[in-house]
């Protein structure tokens, strides 16, 4: 194997850190073993992650590697400019999400608020379409989705589709909400029955559906006011 490049593939399975990723999350994963995943492949002389190690070191860790240059990584023996280019992508996408600003971000404090949010895109809908705004725990939008499109329906709205995009999010709420086209934004049972099955599943999983709002022609109605909440 000394002859050959050495690919992550060449390592025993437990000691892959894709494998290991994949089974136990990033978290779990040493810096240097982080860096031989985007690095994928050795030298003729050293592993992927004896590579990623030197370059760590060369570096004094992290804190130098986010500053490095194009010129000062490919300087390093076994760091082409493809290698260099995939770290230094890396690093700028992650000091880019350290540098978002979530000031600007939509607080929903109301009902009003919900509905204002969603209002002008849902109200000349044709089909029904049932969307979720997933919420932090100061009440702000950090993520809005489109679920089901089509006649509501308590066995077609799967609550794990719901629930797995909060989880993904780091949600700690929901507020699910749905047009009439008819724009009429009376409830209808099967809208009640889908409520009532979401909070039962919120309670379990430890994220509250705060409402569920029914969009009509610039009026809606709030399941929460209405007592189904």
């Amino acid at each position: 194997m000394s002859t050959n490049t050495l690919m992550i593939r060449d390592f025993p399975q437990d000691e892959r850190p894709r494998e290991r990723f994949i089974e136990h999350g990033a978290q779990s994963l040493s810096n240097h073993e982080l860096i031989a995943i985007l690095l994928r492949t050795g030298t003729k002389d050293e592993s992927v992650l004896q590579l990623s190690n030197r370059l760590l070191t060369h570096f004094e860790g992290l804190r130098l590697l986010k500053g490095a240059s194009l010129e000062e990584m490919t300087e390093i023996k076994g760091i082409g400019s493809a290698k260099a280019i995939q770290i230094l992508a890396a690093v700028e996408i992650g000091l880019r999400i350290s540098n978002l600003d979530y000031k600007d971000r939509y607080v929903i404090r109301s009902p009003e608020d919900g509905a204002k949010y969603l209002m002008n895109d849902m109200r000349f809908l044709s089909q029904e379409h049932f969307v979720c705004m997933y919420l932090n725990t100061k009440n702000q939008v950090i993520h809005k989705q489109t679920i089901f499109i089509g006649s509501l329906n308590a066995s077609i709205v799967h609550p794990r589709e719901v629930f797995r995009e909060a989880l993904k999010r780091s949600a700690a709420s929901i507020i699910a909400a749905h047009n009439h086209p008819s724009g009429d934004p009376a409830p209808s049972r099967e809208d009640i029955e889908v409520t009532k099955r979401l909070v039962e599943c919120g309670k379990i999983i430890g994220i509250d559906l705060l409402d569920h709002l029914i969009i009509g022609e610039n009026k809606f109605v709030s399941l929460k006011e209405k007592g189904y909440l």
